[in-house]
C-alpha cells in the first residue's frame, strides 16, 4: 500500500500490476526506500536502454537470429535451496552473427515471462556454459552494453539473484573479467563462481537439476528449448505490450 501511494505521486512513473509491486518488494527484501529506488531505476532504463528494451517482437529477425545463436531456459527442478536455474549456452562456436545485446535482451524478456508465471520466486541462479565461447565472442563484448547490463542488473531487476556459474571456463576468462568486474559490485563478485568441471558446480547446483547431458534429470536441451522457445513466441503480444511500460521523463518531478 506504502509503495502504491508513493507511485500515484510519481507522474513520470508507468501504471503497474500489484503483481509488478509485490516482485519489487520481494527482491529488496521488504524494505520500502530500496523498493522506491529499484522500481524507478528499472522504468528509467527501460526509457533510456532502448537497445535491451525496444523491439522485442521474438518472431522478428533480430531475436530469430539470438534464438538460432544462443539457448537460455530455465530448468524444470530447483535447487535444494529452492532456487530457480537458468542456464545458458552457446548454439554456435562462430562467432559472425553474435550480437552480445540481442542475447542479453533475450536473457531480460525471458526474466519478464518467468516472473509473470512464477511470480516471487526464492531466487535464481543462472548456469552460464562457456563451451564454445571463442576469442571472437570476447571481441564482440561491448563495454557499454556490459556497463548497461550490470547497471540494470544490480540496480533495477525485481530478482533476488543467488549465483552465478560459469562452467567449462576458458583458458582466456581472466580477458573477459578484466572487461565485466570494474561494473560489478561486491554483491555480485561475491556470487560469481566459476567451475572448469561440472563437479564444482553440484554443491550449488545439484547434478539432479541439470539437463541430460550434464547427467542430470531436467530432460535433454533440445527438447527444453523447442518447447520453451515456443513459449516464449505465445507470450509475442505480452512482450511487445512491455515496450511501453516506461518512466516518462517529461513528467519527472
Amino acid at each position: 500500500q506504502k509503495i502504491r501511494e508513493w507511485m500515484e505521486k510519481q507522474p513520470h512513473l508507468p501504471k503497474i500490476s500489484d503483481l509488478e509491486i509485490i516482485l519489487f518488494l520481494h527482491s529488496n527484501y521488504h524494505r520500502i526506500e530500496p523498493t522506491k529506488k529499484t522500481i524507478d531505476e528499472n522504468y528509467t532504463c527501460h526509457t533510456h536502454v532502448p537497445e535491451f528494451f525496444a523491439n522485442r517482437d521474438i518472431t522478428g529477425t533480430e531475436m530469430k537470429t539470438a534464438l538460432d545463436i544462443v539457448v537460455i531456459v530455465p530448468l524444470t527442478i530447483p535447487t535444494k535451496d529452492q532456487y530457480t536455474v537458468l542456464y545458458g549456452k552457446l548454439l554456435k562456436s562462430d562467432a559472425t552473427d553474435f550480437s552480445f545485446e540481442s542475447c542479453l535482451k533475450f536473457l531480460l524478456m525471458i526474466a519478464d515471462v518467468i516472473q509473470r508465471e512464477s511470480g516471487a520466486v526464492h531466487g535464481y541462479t543462472f548456469v552460464l556454459d562457456m563451451e564454445g565461447v571463442t576469442m571472437g565472442h570476447v571481441a564482440r563484448l561491448a563495454i557499454g552494453t556490459i556497463r548497461k547490463f550490470l547497471h540494470f542488473l544490480q540496480e533495477a531487476m525485481p530478482v533476488r539473484l543467488k549465483g552465478i556459474h560459469l562452467t567449462n571456463v576458458v583458458p582466456f576468462i581472466d580477458k573477459i573479467l578484466m572487461l565485466i568486474k570494474p561494473f560489478m559490485k561486491k554483491e555480485l563478485l561475491e556470487i560469481l563462481h566459476l567451475h572448469s568441471k561440472a563437479e564444482t558446480l553440484y554443491p550449488f547446483v545439484q547434478k539432479e537439476c541439470l539437463i541430460k547431458e550434464l547427467g542430470g534429470n531436467a530432460g535433454s536441451l533440445m527438447e527444453i528449448r523447442k518447447t520453451f522457445n515456443q513459449h516464449m513466441v505465445d507470450n509475442r503480444d505480452f512482450l511487445i505490450e512491455l515496450e511501453k511500460v516506461k518512466a516518462d521523463e517529461s513528467k519527472r518531478p
